[in-house]
């Protein structure tokens, strides 16, 4: 049996996940876009090496921050992941809350060869902008994405711009079945009210942890790619290094926009995957052991 934990960031996914592997002595697949960067650790809430269940783990790690990664390419690794696990445990957790990554993966998602094309005209254009010309491309995809998720707005478009189709008619033309047997994905929903005390009292730790130090690490270590970038507190705290901000403001910034962040993931995992929702760690854990 494959059982996903999702849900919103800092809901306790982990934490369950581990109780889960302990218990059914199978191994986690990650399904966090950042936490597959190597050294992107405290902003990411990554399980500390240390930690005798970092063992367990795969898909954590695989890349450096100075390279890019793509939807597609973790599908790869996943599938080949999972392929190579279940040929030795009986049971296999995903644990992680980037909807789009695990729904690919686990559906038959086909992805358009794509060539780098030159999106810099797109770069200089607001969100507002950018949202009016894909309206106009593939109005559909303006169904799905968030003006805001600025990635995923100039993707689509350049995708409709160098392709006969667009994504929506692309995506329409295939089933989106489920490609593995025996799948439960179960959402961790806590409250709004603990969820986000929980995010904020996060995100605090996160600083007062060394976010910042581990930024400037980074820095020192790479040139960081526009996908490591893009990470909710991590690019935060380069415009606070670039004196755009103060700390105070970073902090409440990276709060404010983790929230948000949360409020999407519920939404797309409430209307893009068949998910199981509960609002604690423990009505998950004895639903899974107790069959």
């Amino acid at each position: 049996m494959i059982y996903a934990i999702v849900g919103p960031t800092a809901s306790g996914k982990t934490s369950l996940a581990i109780k889960l592997a302990n218990a059914l002595n199978c191994p986690i697949v990650n399904a966090d876009a950042f936490q597959i960067y190597k050294d992107m650790d405290i902003g990411t809430g990554k399980l500390d090496k240390s930690s005798p269940e970092y063992k367990i783990h795969y898909l954590l790690d695989i890349k450096n921050p100075s390279e890019t990664y793509s939807v597609k390419e973790y599908q790869i690794d996943f599938r080949r992941t999972i392929d190579k696990l279940q040929k030795e445990y009986k049971n296999i957790i995903i644990c992680g809350g980037t909807g789009l990554y695990l729904r690919a993966s686990l559906y038959d998602y086909e992805f358009p060869d794509e060539e780098e094309v030159d999106v810099s005209d797109l770069e200089k254009l607001s969100n507002e902008e950018l949202y009016e010309m894909l309206k106009n491309l593939d109005p559909k995809q303006c169904e799905i994405i968030h003006i805001n998720n600025r990635k995923r707005v100039i993707r689509a478009i350049s995708l409709a711009r160098n392709h006969e189709e667009n994504k929506s008619e692309i995506v329409d033309k295939q089933t989106h079945e489920m490609i593995y047997k025996d799948v439960k994905i179960y959402m961790l929903n806590p409250n709004r009210e603990t969820l986000y005390e929980n995010i904020n009292n996060r995100v605090q730790s996160m600083f007062d942890n060394g976010l910042v130090d581990e930024v400037k690490s980074l820095l020192n270590k790479y040139e960081l790619s526009k996908t490591a970038k893009a990470a909710i507190g991590y690019k935060e705290v380069l415009d606070y290094l670039d004196n755009k901000m103060s700390l105070e403001d970073t902090i409440k910034l990276v709060q404010q926009r983790s929230r948000n962040y949360a409020k999407r993931q519920v939404t797309f995992f409430k209307h893009q995957l068949p998910c199981i929702a509960k609002e604690t760690a423990e009505e998950i854990y004895e639903e899974i052991i107790n069959g």
